[in-house]
């Protein structure tokens, strides 16, 4: 992060994923509420007239506030109120008077997110895509297996949220909102006083009023409300006031602060719970049926009385497995019903079609064997009923064990919700800035411009700026970097880090959704909802895969049913107690429960999902499984060089006299000169000043007198200081003033020149005293990262905009060969797009934006956490902590995740693969070894499984590279070393 300075402490640290705009750059969210803004394309438009045309009939609909037409590009754009017309109506307007709106377009589309319940494998993900995407009006949809979550973009005058859910429940899904549009920024109070549906009407009539207010909602039942807010405009701790102030007495309206039950944790926790009970029901009928039909028939002495003959052939043992098998079939089971109808009504087939399939199969033929034994005293056959309680059990299990696995997947993104604490101090400021009074409060109250009195060892509770005390404050829970970074008055302080060793008073300038740490959350949720290219291969599998299951289960049968009713295979294959025909139907049975797809649907987004949070534990953003594939890829990387490369600060690295002046007053005459300019020259050697009187034990920001300041634009400044004419600047400046240059300050301007560094040349009263070597120092990890880059096969390339020879010089230091110089932002990206055409992967990593053009155009573009928010929103992966060492981090950890994914598909696919075969019988003739539904069952869970836990081992994710050197700004001792 950019830690020094208070340049953009109004902008976001991080732009919102998805095309989600940053609060700062909102209009004010009450006009977004009462007016929208549409675009139309109107063709047959020929001159002025025409606009005016339109523009007059336009303007006199009811609810239109403003309209522009131009005849150029051939556009209207309208300005109206949704409330009293829509853009449909504004269309027709137009066409009314005999011209052709070719195109509509909405300039506003909302987004809401949506938690999704009953999801079991990726064609259920498809399944929900395509009906969210059939409503009118929804432009985008995208569906994560693993998070449980849809991401909808839709035009709010056509369709809404309640359409949505409702086609997601015709799709045979559960579905709840958890965001809508700008409702990032909201609060949850709990009301006390309120006794009436007027007190009711009250409260949120002046809710209402309030400026910055987007939404309120109420929950009469909890007697709680949540209010939707703009935190530019207001905060909780006014609208807990306003209502307070609302009550007329004797009443009075108490209003605090509830935070409701997280609603995941609460969703996985029941459905944990849910699966863990059912499984366990299942397994009270189940255990029994299997007890009677497996066990105590080989035990003859207990078992005997299973053998009872009720009526003809039905026994007691048969009696007993039915009712107890029931149950467990249509009452436990009914979800697997309700799965399949649904999946069948949308014409696909997923998991439940199958276990439906294997389950009724053997229901209704072991109900079969009762009625022949009801109704035949010469009968024996074999029921089937342990076959399908068991599978049911079994399935149970797998999915009890795979929601606990996955319930591990988001562990890191929880972790980093926790960092923030519960409550601040905060203070009250005169105006000479001294405490007036402080007190404790919830961290929900903070605003923007509170000031926060923050203690040792205290987390920072929202992002803000020092402004008074200094300290050291650990940010490794945020950008993964484990050193203490030193804080003063004006430095940068994120939220839910650690203040060490001082006491800091911060002014909050980013509360709510705003801070760095909400930034995150969302992008890595927006990372882990977005889809893999790879999971492309899970998709068209899952989607010819359960009917192939279907026709190979019926092939196994007729294989196995054909044969026996013919007698091609030896009777004695047939175990006892069964016929040809029972035979058959468990080989097909075992079929179609082993080939179940869960495991390929999970193979991806698990992965993924772990991924970008164990990414974002280590200061790595990654936006989404494109990024994280397509980094794997990556042979070519283009390094910006300012402030990717070097520091992008430039600092005092070498001084030299060529007089008896001693370095310190030099220093103090240079640095009284420059005080005045802005120039980053100039300000490097203020601060280099500075450490030296430091150094020296003097007054650090005492200055000496300086009169007639003046700039001598492309030469340096000069000023009179305590009545010394004191010139400091480059060769041009001296040829001005006329001071002589020996040939012992050519010599080292042509040196410093060599080195890439800027010569400040010092003259004093027209005599050169000294010369100062200014440059914006490497990145001390710079060498081993492109060093190690290449062992891993990459090529790295710096393309910037410096001069030829300072941009040879760095690239010869840091060991790149291949440099393009004096290149402007559009010229980076055509660079980029020359490798490309090549057959390059290419990535670029910048910081400025200058870099934003060129970061769009790369296959991978990867921002420098301290750069602009411009090149951070434009780039794929954002490197927190603006160590290129997170470059290296980036590449093997998207390696290291595409090979888990591949390892995952091994597992998936390899339970089929090997599966299939045994369970179709292929060993029986052979070994006798064949596998009974019920197991076939719990090998389907177990894939499941090894999957969720297969990419759970990415958690243990270990950076490839880390440089324990840290950055040394460059100080006194650099000057005094080279002195002469």
């Amino acid at each position: 992060m950019e830690r020094n300075g208070e340049s953009h402490l109004k902008e976001p640290l991080l732009d919102a994923a998805n095309g989600a705009s940053s609060p700062a750059a909102r209009v004010s969210p009450r006009k977004e509420r009462t007016t929208r803004k549409a675009m139309f394309n109107v063709r047959g438009m020929s001159c002025a007239s025409c606009a005016v045309s339109i523009e007059t009939v336009v303007a006199g609909l009811k609810g239109v506030e403003s309209v522009q037409v131009s005849v150029l590009q051939g556009q209207a754009v309208v300005q109206y109120t949704p409330e009293e017309t829509d853009a449909r109506t504004i269309k027709e307007a137009i066409e009314g008077i005999n011209f052709e709106v070719d195109e509509l377009q909405e300039q506003e589309i909302a987004v809401c997110r949506l938690r999704i319940k009953g999801m079991a494998c990726t064609s259920c993900s498809e399944s929900i895509e395509r009906a969210l995407l059939m409503v009118p009006g929804v432009k985008k949809a995208a569906v994560g297996l693993a998070l449980e979550e849809a991401k909808v973009h839709f035009d709010p005058n056509i369709t809404s949220r309640d359409l949505l859910i409702e086609a997601i429940e015709d799709a045979g899904f559960g579905a709840d909102l958890i965001s809508y549009g700008d409702d990032v920024n909201k609060m949850h109070l709990k009301l006390e006083g309120v006794n009436s549906p007027e007190d009711t009407k009250l409260i949120q009539s002046v809710l209402e009023t309030v400026e910055g207010v987007n939404n309120v909602e109420w929950d009469t039942v909890g007697q709680t409300i949540k209010i939707a807010y703009d935190p530019d405009v207001t905060g909780p701790r006014l609208l807990i006031q306003r209502i307070q102030d609302a009550a007329q007495p004797p009443k009075c309206f108490n209003a605090s602060l509830y935070s409701p039950p997280k609603q995941r944790e609460v969703e996985r926790h029941h459905e944990i719970i849910s699966y863990r009970n059912q499984f366990l029901w299942s397994c009270l009928f189940s255990v029994p049926v299997f007890m009677f039909a497996m066990v105590l028939p080989m035990l003859p002495p207990f078992g005997d009385w299973l053998l009872y003959k009720i009526y003809n052939n039905m026994t007691l043992g048969m009696l007993l497995r039915w009712l107890l098998c029931s149950p467990v079939q249509f009452i436990i089971g009914w979800r697997f019903y309700i799965g399949a109808y649904h999946a069948l009504k949308r014409g696909y087939s997923n998991m439940d079609v199958l276990v439906a399939l294997g389950t009724n199969a053997a229901y209704f033929y072991s109900m079969y064997i009762i009625l022949k034994a009801l109704t035949s005293n010469s009968f024996e056959g074999q029921d089937l009923f342990e076959t399908s309680s068991m599978l049911v059990s079994f399935i149970l299990l797998g999915k009890y064990l795979e929601v606990v696995a996955k319930g591990k997947t988001s562990d890191a993104l929880s972790k980093l919700t926790e960092l923030a604490p519960e409550t601040a101090v905060l203070l009250t400021l005169d105006k000479d800035g001294s405490v007036i009074s402080e007190m404790e409060i919830s961290t929900q109250l903070l605003q923007r411009n509170d000031f926060i009195k923050i203690l040792p060892g205290e987390k920072v509770p929202v992002d803000g700026v020092v402004i008074k005390g200094q300290s050291h404050v650990n940010e490794s829970m945020i950008t993964g970097e484990a050193r203490p970074i030193a804080k003063k008055p004006g430095d940068k302080v994120i939220g839910g880090t650690v203040n060490d060793n001082g006491f800091i008073i911060v002014k909050a300038t980013h509360v709510g959704s705003e801070t760095a740490l909400s930034q995150i959350v969302q992008l890595v949720e927006a990372a882990q909802l977005a889809r893999a290219p790879v999971q492309r291969l899970a998709d068209k599998i899952s989607r010819f895969f359960v009917p192939t299951v279907v026709v190979a289960a019926f092939l196994t049968w007729l294989g196995w049913f054909i044969p026996g009713q013919l007698h091609l295979y030896p009777q004695q294959w047939i175990p006892e107690a069964m016929d040809s025909f029972e035979l058959a139907l468990q080989f097909g049975i075992s079929v179609l429960v082993v080939a179940c797809p869960c495991a390929l649907g999970l193979a991806t987004p698990t992965a993924v999902m772990v991924a970008t949070g164990k990414g974002a534990s280590l200061g790595v953003l990654i936006k989404g499984g494109n990024a994280l594939e397509k980094a794997h890829k990556i042979k070519t990387i283009i390094f910006d060089k300012t402030g990717t490369l070097t520091i992008g600060k430039p600092s005092v690295v070498q001084t030299k006299i060529f007089s008896k002046i001693p370095l310190l007053e030099l220093c103090d005459l240079t640095a009284s000169a420059e005080a005045n300019s802005e120039h980053p020259l100039s300000k490097a050697i203020v601060q280099y000043t500075k450490k030296l009187r430091e150094q020296y034990g003097s007054d650090s920001d005492h200055m000496l007198d300086s009169k007639d300041f003046e700039v001598h634009p492309g030469a340096g400044v000069s000023a009179n200081v305590e009545g010394k004419l004191v010139l400091v600047g480059n060769k041009r400046l001296m040829q001005e003033f006329e001071a002589p240059m020996n040939s012992e300050v050519e010599e080292y301007m042509s040196e410093m020149e060599g080195l890439a560094r800027s010569c400040v040349l010092v003259a004093i009263d027209r005599i050169i005293c000294g010369a100062l070597a200014v440059s914006d120092p490497l990145k001390p990890e710079a060498g081993r990262v492109i060093s190690y880059l290449s062992s891993m096969g990459i090529t790295s390339i710096m393309v910037t905009g410096d001069n030829l020879a300072t941009a040879k010089s760095i690239a010869k230091e840091v060991g790149i060969n291949t440099v393009f110089a004096e290149i402007d932002p559009v010229g980076k990206a055509e660079k980029i797009k020359d490798l490309q055409t090549q057959g390059f992967t290419v990535a670029m990593v910048g910081d400025g934006v200058n870099d934003s053009p060129a970061l769009a155009a790369a296959d991978v573009g990867m921002a420098i956490g301290a750069g602009t928010d411009v090149a951070i929103e434009a780039a794929d992966v954002v490197l927190m902590k603006s160590s290129l060492e997170d470059v290296i981090t980036a590449i093997d950890l998207s390696r290291k995740t595409l090979a888990k994914i591949r390892l995952n598909y091994v597992w998936a696919l390899g339970y089929n693969v090997l599966g299939m075969p045994i369970a179709a019988g292929v060993l029986f003739p052979f070994t006798g070894i064949r596998l009974p539904p019920w197991l076939a069952g719990a090998c389907m869970a177990a894939s499941s499984v090894s999957v969720v836990c297969s990419s759970l081992l990415l958690q243990l994710y270990k950076k490839p590279l880390h440089v324990e050197d840290t950055p040394r700004p460059a100080g006194p001792s650099d000057g005094v070393s080279n002195l002469v």
